[in-house]
């Protein structure tokens, strides 16, 4: 497994939110978001959106807390990295 979150940061709609991604693939991140509760429309482009209050679940079930830079160079590096305006045919 290889699954990633950063820290809780970016308040958005009266919440804390961190990112979660896999650096293996879309599959295996979009089965453990199904595992946590983490609704599909979570996902945006290549990470998953976090609430503040699933981020200690996410931990206990395996993920791994990492810095906001390092989740970025994992997910490059892994080559599942979508950035915005990047357009996928």
């Amino acid at each position: 497994m290889s699954i990633f979150i950063d820290p809780p940061m970016w308040w958005h709609l009266d919440l804390w939110w961190g990112h979660m991604v896999s650096d293996e693939s879309y599959d295996e991140l979009h089965v453990f978001a199904e595992q946590l509760g983490v609704p599909r429309r979570g996902f945006d482009r290549d990470h998953y959106d976090i609430p503040e209050h699933l981020h200690d679940a996410a931990l206990e079930a395996g993920a791994l807390l990492i810095t906001s830079r390092e989740l970025v160079v994992r997910l490059t590096s892994a080559g599942l990295r979508r950035p915005k305006g990047r357009v996928s045919i």
